[in-house]
């Protein structure tokens, strides 16, 4: 073979792997670009969901009162604990913890003492009454950051019994939950204060399945009944009155009804 055709040859086999080389680096250069801008571009898209998200969240609190109150519970310093005192005592109980905290200096440790209230209606006997009661008789709650003094500013308080748990000298905080539920009267109250509504008040009977009344208004007044069935809610009874010697079910209310 003439040497200028092998040098040409030569020329041509030397060529083409770096040309290959050239394109395989464009490639991986254009691939690792493209890998590079892809976690990016999913970043830009996760970004305003999680903002929308929490925006979502916010809303919700300004508009919803309740979780308005929660998230305000939520954000408090301190955990909340029960105290176990006598029943009838605990208003007393609080106004102990409270000034034992200013007399202690113990402001930085408790922050705050509760005793929800509840309002009751009450119906004895065809008299109403309208009261307020503790809605947990004998425990009084108290937030705090438990330390050996503020333990011992609560727990020797007159009146105050023991800490509520399995270990008295180092007792577990409430849950959250379970601090929603239990001052949720704090709230009730807090929103009648503003003049909006806040849910019915308890309704309380001495009235019995199987008692027996006499009816002293309405259409069946100076009959005898025996009660089959209370709604506290509506303040009625359905009582069985004989009509034509069949009992016959009828609904009173509780003001139209009295013990025998």
């Amino acid at each position: 073979m003439p040497e200028k055709d092998m040098v040409s040859e030569v020329e041509e086999v030397e060529v083409e792997p770096a040309e290959a080389e050239t394109f395989e680096d464009e490639v991986e250069e254009t691939g690792s670009i493209a890998a590079d801008e892809q976690p990016a571009a999913d970043t830009a898209e996760q970004e305003p969901e999680t903002e929308e998200s929490q925006s979502s969240a916010e809303a919700a609190a300004a508009t919803d009162p309740l979780e308005e109150f929660k998230a305000k519970l939520r954000r408090q310093i301190g955990d909340w604990y029960v105290v176990h005192t006598y029943s009838g005592y605990e208003n007393k109980v609080k106004a102990g913890i409270e000034t034992r905290i200013q007399n202690l200096e113990a402001e930085d440790e408790v922050f705050e003492v509760q005793v929800p209230m509840e309002t009751v209606v009450e119906y004895k006997n065809t008299v109403k009454k309208t009261i307020r009661r503790v809605r947990v008789p004998g425990y009084v709650l108290v937030r705090m950051d438990l330390t050996d003094h503020s333990w011992g500013v609560v727990r020797h308080t007159p009146g105050v019994t023991g800490f509520v748990g399995q270990d008295a000298y180092n007792p577990m905080p409430l849950r959250m939950d379970e601090v929603f539920d239990m001052l949720l009267p704090v709230f009730e109250e807090e929103q009648q204060s503003k003049g909006l509504p806040t849910p019915q008040p308890v309704v309380e009977s001495d009235y019995s399945v199987g008692d027996n009344v006499r009816v002293k208004s309405g259409p069946f007044e100076g009959m005898d009944a025996t009660i089959s069935e209370i709604k506290p809610e509506a303040q009625e009874v359905v009582t069985l009155i004989s009509v034509f010697e069949r009992d016959t079910p009828v609904t009173l209310k509780f003001s139209q009804i009295e013990k025998m």
